[in-house]
Formats: structure tokens, C-alpha cells, sequence
């Protein structure tokens, strides 16, 4: 009898476990993202979420602690598009927002969002322009008695265990040219590294000195060729590479000289324009690219 319970307890043993293999199995399949599928983060990760906005920029970043920022909000018609997609992946705050520079194609919709959204801190260079929507925005963020950080190359915006945020530029502010006073951030999580180049022109790029090596560059101002050189891209050496352009734009871009010189790097190029919506998520170690087929709505 004893030899039978045994046997049986062991047969349960194999069973129990093929079972469990199976199930941990299901469980990574599920992680998967699909078409039209929003692939939101998970604890201690890092996941970046270029968004689809067209011919203009907007990223919203979940960060390792369960904080969120958002870099740049397209067009004046994608703020309820933007708020609705943060939502959906379950956040009612922006932590960070940052506006790398007062172009419309970069802050259009960020009066809409303070407006409609719980913000907390807010970055931006100390340059200024004196369009509708620049003013908007700073009556915005005045009229919800919240406060502007002036941002500049050498700030830290925050930092917890492995995990950092540091403005790497402007060095100084470029009155004449608002794209060469575009906020530069670096972000690292453990060994993986992102730099978000904002709409950074060829001089402002030659005046950044400090590290610009990542794994992952949202290459700079949509990808034209005043932005992206191969001696940045030698400095730089990512491994793949995001270009934020709206479908057959007026401007051409992505430019072919830009996506020549991140061919010849091997780089792995993914588009909004091609590709829609783009995340990418690291634990530190690894990374992983999910595209779904998502675009921002436009308001109505």
C-alpha cells in the first residue's frame, strides 16, 4: 500500500509540474503584445512608449518605480488622444513633463493636458517665443499654480537605486534656432541606456559633453538631416534607433543621408510613421520592442 501511494505521489509530482511549465509558458505568450493592443509596464522595468502622433513628438515613459513622464505632446488636436493612452495603462498622473522646446509639432496639445491631467513637475528650456500656443501653455500651468524648472544641461531629474534621469542639454540657449535650445535627456536603467534628442540641431549635439553613449536614440528632430551625423552616431552607438515623422510629410523626413548613416551602423530603425506607436521596455539587462499598430486620435 505504501508503494502504491508512493508511486502515485509521484506520478502527481511529474503531473503538477508539467502543468506549471505549462501555465509559466501561457504566461509569457500572454505578455506578447498584439495589434492594437496597449503594452503597458510592469515593476521594476523601464517602458518607453513613442508615441504616434504624426508629424510632431510625444513619449510617455513608465519608470522603474511606478512614476511616470511624459516628453513632448504632438499637435494641438492629441491631448484627449494622449490623456486616453496614459489612462488606459493605468496612471491618473504625469510626475515629469518635459517640453524640449515651444514648437507646436512638440507642445501643442501640452496646455490641454495640464489643463485635463494631474501634473507634477515641469521642465522646460529658459527660451521663449511669443506664438498663441506657446502662451497658452504658460497660462496654463500659471493658472493651476504650478511652477516651470528652467532646464539645463547638468540637471538630475530623478534618480532611485540603478535607475537615472539627467538633462545633458542646452548648454546655453539658442534664441535664433529654438530647435539648438532643445532639451537632451539621458536615461539609464542598470545597462541599458536612452537619449532622447528632442529636435537638437547639429550645434547644440557638438556642444553636449557629457556621455551621449546609449542603446536606444530617438533620433533627433524627426529624423532630418540637420540632426543626426556619423560622428554623433560614432559618440552615440545605439543599437536601435526611433524616428517620430508623420506619413509623407511636407518635410521629407526621415531624411536618407540620416537613415544611410544608421544603416551603415547597423542599427536597428523603427518609424511612427511605419510602424505607429513603438515601446520599448529594459529590465536593466535586456530589451524588448513591441509595435501596436496604435495611433494617437486626433480630437474631433
Amino acid at each position: 500500500m505504501v508503494k502504491k501511494n508512493y508511486k502515485f505521489n509521484k506520478i502527481l509530482v511529474i503531473f503538477l509540474s508539467i502543468m506549471l511549465t505549462f501555465l509559466c509558458s501561457c504566461d509569457l505568450i500572454l505578455d506578447n503584445n498584439t495589434n492594437n493592443d496597449i503594452s503597458c509596464d510592469s515593476v521594476n522595468s523601464l517602458s518607453v512608449h513613442f508615441l504616434d502622433v504624426g508629424q510632431g513628438d510625444s513619449i510617455f515613459i513608465e519608470l522603474p518605480n511606478s512614476q511616470t513622464m511624459l516628453i513632448d505632446a504632438g499637435e494641438n488636436y492629441h491631448g484627449e488622444g494622449i490623456i486616453n493612452y496614459i489612462k488606459n495603462c493605468g496612471y491618473s498622473k504625469i510626475d515629469y513633463l518635459v517640453a524640449t522646446h515651444p514648437h507646436s509639432d512638440h507642445i501643442g496639445s501640452m496646455a490641454y493636458i495640464v489643463r485635463n491631467f494631474e501634473i507634477g513637475e515641469i521642465y522646460m528650456p529658459k527660451v521663449s517665443t511669443t506664438t498663441a500656443t506657446y502662451e497658452n501653455l504658460l497660462n496654463s500651468i500659471s493658472k493651476k499654480g504650478l511652477k516651470i524648472k528652467s532646464a539645463a544641461a547638468g540637471m538630475n531629474i530623478t534618480y532611485f537605486d540603478d535607475f537615472t534621469a539627467d538633462i545633458i542639454a542646452p548648454e546655453e540657449i539658442d534664441e535664433k534656432n529654438l530647435n539648438n535650445s532643445s532639451i537632451v535627456i539621458k536615461m539609464t536603467l542598470g545597462n541599458k541606456s536612452f537619449l532622447f534628442m528632442g529636435d537638437a540641431e547639429k550645434s547644440e549635439i557638438n556642444s553636449i559633453t557629457a556621455d551621449v553613449s546609449a542603446d536606444v536614440l530617438k533620433v533627433g528632430h524627426h529624423g532630418s538631416r540637420t540632426s543626426t551625423t556619423a560622428d554623433f552616431l560614432e559618440r552615440v552607438q545605439p543599437s536601435i534607433a526611433v524616428i517620430s515623422c508623420g506619413i509623407n510629410n511636407d518635410y521629407g523626413h526621415p531624411h536618407e543621408s540620416t537613415l544611410k548613416f544608421l544603416n551603415d551602423i547597423n542599427c536597428e530603425i523603427y518609424r511612427t510613421d511605419k510602424d505607429k506607436t513603438i515601446t520599448v521596455t529594459t529590465d536593466g539587462n535586456t530589451l524588448n520592442v513591441q509595435t501596436n499598430g496604435i495611433s494617437i486620435e486626433r480630437a474631433k
